[in-house]
C-alpha cells in the first residue's frame, strides 16, 4: 500500500495528480488526513475528503509514503514525522513534492542524497539540494513544483510499476 498524507493547505494539483495517475496505474494509494478530520481543506480552498485519519492507519503495508507541499504543516505532525523517519531507517520509499522535501531535509531523511524543491525552499536542504524539475536519490523521490505534479507522479509510477505501466498510463491520459 501506499499513503498520501493530507494536512491543511496542502497544494491540491500535486495530491489529486498523483492519487489519480497512481490509481490508473494500477496502484493501491490511500490518502491519510493528519488533521481530526477526513475533509481536509488545500491550498486553493478545495476540500478533499481523505480516505482514512492518520489515527486509524497501521501502516504496516506501507510501500511507499507521499508529501504534497503547499506548506511545510507535515512537519508539524509528530507521528507521521516518526513514521518517515522509520520508513527511511529501513531503506523504503519516500516521495515529496514542492515544500514537502524541506520536511524530509529537517528530519535528516535526504542526508547523503539529492533533492530539489519548490523556489525558496533550497536553504532547508542544505547540500543535498541539486536543482533539477524531478530528483530520484537512493529511497527518495522529490520533485521542484505544482507544474510537475504530472512528471512527478510518472516517476514514482515507474520506480513503482515499471517504465511499461508509465508508458501504457501516459499514453491514455494524452487523449
Amino acid at each position: 500500500m501506499h499513503y498520501l498524507f493530507l494536512s491543511n493547505g496542502f497544494e491540491e494539483i500535486e495530491a489529486l495528480t498523483t492519487v489519480d495517475l497512481m490509481r490508473r496505474a494500477g496502484l493501491n494509494v490511500t490518502t491519510v488526513s493528519c488533521e481530526k478530520n477526513l475533509q481536509v481543506p488545500g491550498s486553493h480552498d478545495i476540500c478533499v475528503i481523505a480516505d482514512q485519519l492518520f489515527s486509524e492507519c497501521h501502516f504496516d503495508d506501507a510501500e511507499m509514503l507521499i508529501l504534497p507541499g503547499g506548506s511545510r504543516r507535515l512537519g508539524e505532525f509528530p507521528e507521521l514525522c516518526n513514521l518517515l523517519k522509520k520508513h527511511n531507517a529501513e531503506g523504503k520509499d519516500i516521495a515529496a513534492i514542492c515544500a514537502a522535501p524541506s520536511v524530509l531535509a529537517d528530519l535528516g531523511i535526504l542526508d547523503g542524497k539529492q533533492a530539489t524543491c519548490y523556489p525558496g525552499f533550497e536553504h532547508y536542504l542544505g547540500n543535498s539540494y541539486v536543482g533539477g524539475l524531478v530528483v530520484e536519490s537512493k529511497n527518495i523521490i522529490t520533485a521542484k513544483g505544482p507544474g510537475l505534479s504530472a512528471d512527478f507522479a510518472f516517476c514514482i509510477i515507474e520506480h513503482l510499476a515499471g517504465q511499461e505501466t508509465a508508458d501504457e498510463v501516459y499514453d491514455k491520459a494524452q487523449y
